[in-house]
């Protein structure tokens, strides 16, 4: 039987799970902790929890619930903000054609001390922040959080833009503000926009103790080919036919300040790590799928707002991927996280939680976070406080030996991911901190 696999338009074919041979699960480095073999985060832009699953949760506002059944036991998202804003349907045409303020100093003026009552009436704030997404639209992620581990305590680590957010996923620290900087000498770094330096860093990722264990790992991106075939000939890459804003640069093209290991000399356009995000799914289908896999599309099928990017095809490819995985021999090894890089500027209800006591930064708005697969508990929401280092901390456990905080960041401190996980399935608890 054959079936098919939609990434940015194309249908691939291939084979059904059935038929294909099971993983080589065999260890090249430490085997893991427990039954999961590979871990896939799929990593989207811009979007606060309110903003996708407001509408998804039925539970009061402010009423704090702590059972963990579904969809009332996690907060809707207020009717309007604190200063009266009521909440505006955020569909295509919607988020193509605003994209809020969400610097450092924007957003903090927004949450106003943990009020939450900024983001329309500030200066830089819009009545246009205050949405929650199209209930079409987003259905699919409703779904996904209705059969799988939903938690509505996850925080971007830090307030501000995308790359300073993104660096958690590589350090699990603070490294830099906003998109202040652009990681020297990557790959169409000629082609990024906004950055104010360039700048590379010595410090070791996750990805250095993947590797200096044995362990496999890639970061798969969207863009990442063509760019660099244009990059060897002096170029930038042209945009796809298929992106509305019809720029050769972000968000058209892949753009290298939204992949924290791209600033690192050790990972830095590494022919061993840094791939296409078509050559995931070639893993997948050859069975050479790594035990850690970072997934991360191409800027206009991320859900980042504005220049008309669609938030339709970002639920597309999100869920074309997931749908590859769990399609794939890999679907009984495998644990899909599915998170956001920060909240975007878009309207939260809930306060973040005091600043990190390792780098005394302060934690932005909730976003969206999904355990996904055979592993996650179902129908099921977690209350945990986690964010980005929870997931660098799981993986070091899981794939490092049990050993956790080996980076010496925030990685020694934050929760792990043992809340939206089943024990039953991992065949080992999975520590909750």
């Amino acid at each position: 039987m054959r079936f098919f696999w939609l990434l940015g338009g194309v249908l691939l074919a291939g084979c059904s799970s059935s038929a294909l041979p099971p993983p080589d699960n065999s260890c090249a480095g430490p085997c893991p902790q427990s039954n999961i073999k590979h871990v896939v985060v799929l990593i989207q832009e811009n979007h606060t929890f309110d903003n996708h699953f407001g509408r998804y949760c039925t539970a009061a506002p402010g009423s704090n619930p702590t059972c963990n059944d579904g969809p009332a036991c996690c907060e809707a998202a207020p009717q309007a903000d604190p200063s009266g804003a009521p909440l505006g349907n955020l569909d295509d045409t919607a988020m193509g054609t605003h994209d809020p303020d969400h610097s450092t100093a924007c957003e903090t003026t927004e949450m106003n001390g943990g009020k939450m009552d900024g983001y329309a009436t500030a200066s830089c704030g819009s009545p246009l922040n205050v949405m929650t997404s199209d209930a079409t639209v987003i259905k699919p992620y409703w779904d996904l959080a209705s059969q799988n581990a939903l938690a509505d305590r996850y925080f971007q680590p830090v307030i501000g833009a995308s790359s300073s957010n993104d660096m958690y996923f590589a350090r699990a620290a603070f490294v830099f503000s906003d998109n202040t900087e652009a990681p020297q000498g990557a790959t169409g770094v000629a082609c990024t926009l906004g950055a104010g330096s360039q700048i590379q860093y010595p410090d070791k990722t996750v990805g250095d103790l993947l590797t200096q264990a044995g362990v496999p790992w890639s970061m798969y991106a969207g863009g990442y080919a063509d760019q660099s075939t244009a990059t060897a000939q002096g170029f930038c890459a042209v945009h796809p036919d298929d992106c509305p804003a019809k720029i050769n640069f972000y968000p058209c093209t892949f753009d290298p300040s939204d992949v924290p290991f791209e600033y690192y000399a050790s990972t830095r356009d590494n022919a061993l790590t840094m791939k296409d995000d078509t050559a995931f799914l070639g893993d997948l289908d050859k069975g050479t799928l790594p035990a850690v896999s970072f997934v991360r599309s191409v800027g206009y099928k991320s859900e980042h707002p504005g220049q008309f990017s669609k938030l339709s095809d970002g639920v597309t490819y999100v869920t074309s991927i997931i749908d590859a995985v769990q399609s794939s021999r890999y679907r009984e090894s495998t644990l899909v996280l599915f998170t956001y890089d920060e909240g975007g500027g878009y309207f939260d209800h809930v306060a973040p939680p005091p600043d990190s006591t390792v780098d005394q930064k302060p934690y932005g708005t909730r976003v969206p976070f999904l355990a996904i697969g055979p592993f996650a508990r179902k129908n099921f929401v977690s209350h945990v406080t986690m964010e980005h280092s929870s997931v660098v901390k799981f993986i070091e456990w899981n794939f490092l030996g049990g050993a956790t905080g080996q980076l010496q960041t925030r990685d020694a401190l934050v929760n792990n991911l043992g809340s939206v996980l089943d024990p039953a399935k991992t065949g080992v608890p999975v520590p909750e901190n």
